[in-house]
């Protein structure tokens, strides 16, 4: 039975400083200014929306950790025995790379997530899609209300109720300076590198006069040893052949004057919005879903889990019964796929977990590295091996040899004890 992986994780964790600098400086215009764009902003599009999935778990007393990335080259089972251009360059390959997330829903924070969580790999783009927009939606609110807080300060208005009820618990000493870099991150200099999380046409190059110009792609990946993602450069338009050596800035730069560069090729990237999808000893995101919550709990109604945990939840390959997780879906009709699967997907995870691949999807073995690519490199055991092997063949051709001369030299002094004649 087939399983997709086609998920997301969440992503959250508090705002952090970003690497630029404001272009302008704080005043009660601007910030007035500032308050009616936020206020007249497009939404952007909700999770709520977009997810149709039963999840008839409760997940709202947990969070979701972040794990691991990686990225994994499989056989891609086309057509000619999985011999595929999968790109417009013409590389001929039979593998496509496919890259996970695994992360972990945890009952008591993520400082020590050991016992009765469940443990889950999804895909990444998937992800990466529902963190982002989870954490721009998080993000704008913020900034919605620091802009209106340091407004009505702005102004003296800080005698009513409603703003303390809106505005007491808000810095605007720090939330509005933040806030301003990111309104003027690309006056700044800066594009956010969560616009090429998707494979995003860089431009190309011409290669001759008679074959097909090389392009290149920026895409999201793996790095740090899955302990963060980054962004890549590739030279097909599934961003799976990564350019070993391609640094995506210079990239960009590279093609500052393409067309196809989106107006962004002269920029850095900055991961003010990226990083708080792989937070470093932190929750990505609590399943108690905001706001509802509260009222819910002084009506005595149950809590709620926030949307982007349950559609993660919903999609993602499962492994909980081996992590004792109470709340598991083994016991729910609904998943009676997963269930027949969890082995497979425990495995696959721990596989994955293990260091087992490389940064680009290449398999590790016995500390060396065995490529899928077509190719015949060969690992360390088996260089070790081969040198053995030949010094041995070596060795006893020349023990051989001396075993010879020894038995050819008694026979000779044989035949002249005994009287013989010697050619």
């Amino acid at each position: 039975m087939k399983l997709f992986f086609t998920a997301l994780l969440a992503a959250a964790g508090s705002a952090t400083a970003n690497p630029f600098a404001p272009k302008v400086t704080p005043s009660s215009k601007k910030a007035a200014f500032n308050a009616k764009l936020m206020r007249g902003a497009t939404p952007i599009r909700k999770l709520e929306e977009q997810y149709d999935g039963e999840v008839d778990i409760d997940l709202s007393s947990y969070s979701i950790k972040f794990q691991k990335c990686q990225m994994v080259k499989q056989y891609n089972g086309g057509e000619g025995g999985g011999n595929n251009k999968n790109n417009k360059n013409g590389v001929d390959t039979i593998l496509s790379t496919k890259r996970f997330v695994i992360f972990r829903l945890c009952p008591s924070g993520c400082d020590s997530c050991n016992y009765n969580y469940g443990e889950y790999i999804i895909d990444m783009d998937t992800y990466l899609e529902a963190s982002l927009d989870f954490m721009q939606e998080k993000q704008e609110q913020y900034c919605g209300t620091c802009n209106e807080c340091y407004q009505k300060q702005a102004n003296g208005e800080m005698d009513d109720d409603g703003y303390a009820a809106q505005c007491g618990a808000v810095d605007t000493s720090s939330c509005y300076d933040e806030c301003q870099n990111i309104e003027n991150m690309e006056a700044n200099g800066y594009v956010d590198a969560s616009e090429y999380t998707g494979c995003v046409r860089l431009g190309e190059v011409q290669t001759d006069d008679d074959g097909e110009n090389q392009r290149f792609y920026a895409g999201a990946m793996c790095a740090s040893s899955g302990s963060r993602i980054k962004i890549g450069v590739f030279s097909d338009e599934e961003c799976s052949q990564y350019v070993e050596d391609g640094d995506v800035e210079t990239y960009m730069s590279m093609f500052a004057n393409n067309d196809n560069n989106n107006g962004n090729a002269a920029m850095k990237l900055s991961y003010h919005l990226l990083k708080q999808t792989f937070p470093e000893g932190d929750c990505v995101a609590s399943c108690l879903k905001e706001n509802e919550n509260q009222n819910n709990n002084n009506n005595g109604e149950a809590a709620e889990a926030a949307e982007i945990c349950q559609e993660l939840y919903e999609q993602a390959g499962k492994c909980e019964s081996t992590h004792g997780f109470n709340n598991g879906y083994v016991a729910n009709q609904n998943y009676a796929n997963q269930v027949s699967n969890e082995a497979l997907v425990c495995d696959f995870i721990s596989s994955i977990s293990a260091g087992h691949y490389d940064q680009t999807g290449e398999i590790y073995i016995a500390g060396g590295r065995t490529t899928l690519s077509g190719g015949m490199n060969t690992s360390g055991g088996q260089k070790f091996a081969l040198t053995f092997f030949i010094l041995g063949s070596v060795g006893l051709a020349g023990y051989a040899a001396m075993l010879h001369q020894q038995l050819t030299k008694g026979a000779k002094a044989d035949l002249s004890r005994q009287g013989g004649a010697m050619a």
